[in-house]
């Protein structure tokens, strides 16, 4: 299977030619894409790519369940191995995380993301946001919630709702810190180009174009993407 590895923004995307992506932020999220030749052609832990969100903790032997325990054990590779038990809620377990937690993922409710609410539902991103922030609690807690932050605005990029999100407060990406002294090259976009040439990437070419994968972006990079697109 022919594939083609390459940075963009904040990713690293794995692209293949049968149509399957595979994007991780080199922390916490990946992200799985299929073309639309996968549609209804698929199934397990990630849904059957029907359209109908419904249906999507349908089990190995083809039961549509309400209880993810039930479902997420029943595709479990090797009988061997022990099913998942119910984890006790991350804010009961760390009570003391919650109103910091709660305050700083209303970001996702806020004004800052109204013009995509009415497009992607922003409240069960705010609830994963919540428990994600209270479970890490061990280091790297604020990573959790910009992480889950990301994954929201992700969501209103691929729908062409560019979200400046960042402040030198609240999840910063300082790409300045990679320009060469006295050169200004790297700057963060919200949402990069759907290709360019990139250092593992020269030619400019890529097997699927991504939609508004945010990050940093050599400027010297994206001006000569334009240009090509205009010749």
């Amino acid at each position: 299977m022919p594939f083609q590895i390459r940075s963009m923004g904040i990713y690293m995307v794995v692209d293949t030619t049968v149509g399957l992506i595979l994007m991780w932020d080199k922390k916490t999220s990946i992200f799985i894409k299929l073309s639309p030749s996968f549609q209804g052609h698929v199934c397990g832990l990630c849904g059957n790519y029907d359209g109908n969100g419904n249906n999507d903790f349908t089990t190995r032997s083809q039961s549509v369940v309400g209880n993810v325990l039930e479902f997420a054990n029943s595709w479990k590779v090797s009988s061997t191995c022990p099913n998942a038990n119910q984890t006790k809620d991350p804010c009961t377990a760390n009570p003391y995380r919650k109103s910091w937690a709660q305050k700083q993922c209303s970001i996702i409710t806020s004004e800052v993301f109204a013009k995509c609410h009415s497009q992607v539902e922003p409240n069960e991103y705010y609830q994963a946001c919540v428990d994600d922030a209270c479970a890490c609690d061990t280091g790297g807690d604020c990573e959790c919630f910009c992480t889950a932050v990301a994954a929201y605005a992700q969501a209103c990029n691929e729908l062409d709702i560019c979200i400046s999100w960042r402040t030198p407060s609240i999840c910063p990406l300082f790409c300045d810190y990679y320009n060469p002294q006295g050169e200004c090259e790297w700057h963060y976009k919200p949402c990069g180009a759907p290709c360019m040439k990139t250092c593992n990437n020269p030619s400019g070419k890529c097997l699927h174009e991504l939609r508004g994968l945010e990050g940093k972006y050599n400027y010297a990079y994206i001006i000569l993407f334009i240009k090509k697109i205009k010749e």
